[in-house]
């Protein structure tokens, strides 16, 4: 399927000189949107993961309906006072600036094979990020799935060592 073709390209946003990778068109294409959640829920269920594991906001999106469909329990990993129990934080770098993650503390069961889910991969701070939160969690990443990659921020190189799918590279 040529999901490029359900994704739009908004310049100069959410700053100037910034190419934005709109995914909406994806979302309102019923049979891409199935195709990109079975790709996803294929490389999860390979690396035998148990839990998924969604980055706010649009990786809730991916994350939501493969841990439905895999019968998953689902994690979100949230921006700075979203979570209303006990929780815990990691301050990252992104592309245009500093921010932070949280996850609940009793997120994860020890040794709970969490797979990691997000609409992009940029420069991989956010990915990084929740990945040493799953850890801190005591869960273990398995792998993490992306609809679209942007080759040139070489997030990739941020992730490390874990196996990631990209399923759109730019």
């Amino acid at each position: 399927m040529d999901l490029r073709r359900r994704i739009r390209d908004v310049p100069d946003f959410p700053a100037e000189g910034v190419l934005f990778r709109d995914i909406t068109p994806l979302l309102a294409d019923p049979l891409a949107f199935r195709y990109v959640v079975d790709e996803l829920c294929v490389h999860a269920a390979r690396r035998d993961a148990s839990a998924i594991v969604a980055i706010e906001s649009r990786g809730f999106v991916f994350g939501a309906a493969m841990a439905d469909r895999m019968r998953l329990p689902l994690v979100p990993v949230r921006k700075p006072g979203k979570l209303p129990a006990a929780r815990m934080s990691i301050e990252y770098s992104l592309e245009y600036g500093e921010s932070q993650l949280d996850i609940h503390e009793d997120a994860l069961d020890a040794g709970k094979r969490a797979y990691i889910v997000d609409d992009l991969l940029a420069t991989g701070g956010t990915a990084a990020a929740a990945a040493k939160l799953v850890e801190l969690a005591r869960g273990e990443v398995v792998g993490l799935g992306f609809v679209i990659e942007l080759e040139a921020l070489d997030g990739r190189a941020r992730i490390g060592g874990y196996d990631a799918l990209s399923l759109v590279r730019y």
